[in-house]
């Protein structure tokens, strides 16, 4: 585990450790100690697992964008080559959230011969709705 997923684990402890030992408390739980161990354990393990397989699922989202992107590199003015396992370059990119970077994808990929204009114009909403969620996120901020 690294160093953000394991400070990610003791966050939702300290959060959650102290709920658990004052409502024992309330309740007048003889084994409150024990039972707000046990509940630190199961809190732990349960941010344990869903941060290992956060971490594995973009390790995998890594994987295929690197694969993509050679595909890319050995066939530039093939269509197909733009894809991985059915998904677009550029659609792994947004989800990567590289909107730049997938703006150049979508844009080589449009002026390709054999590229379809469905999945072009389904590439270009995503990207749009994609640098909307930024500037929504971006205005909350301000």
């Amino acid at each position: 585990m690294n160093y953000a997923a394991t400070l990610a684990v003791l966050v939702v402890l300290a959060f959650c450790f102290p709920l658990t030992v004052r409502l024992g408390a309330q309740l007048g739980v003889p084994e409150v100690v024990s039972t707000s161990a046990l509940g630190a354990i199961l809190t732990f393990a349960l941010a344990a697992y869903l941060v290992r397989w956060q971490v594995g699922r973009h390790a995998v989202t890594l994987e295929r964008l690197a694969r993509a992107r050679a595909q890319v590199a050995a066939e530039p003015d093939n269509p197909r080559a733009y894809f991985v396992q059915g998904e677009h370059l550029g659609m792994v990119l947004l989800r990567l959230d590289r909107r730049r970077e997938a703006a150049e994808v979508i844009d080589r990929y449009a002026r390709l011969g054999g590229a379809r204009e469905g999945e072009i114009v389904a590439l270009r909403e995503a990207l749009s709705n994609a640098e909307r969620r930024q500037r929504r996120a971006q205005g909350r901020e301000a």
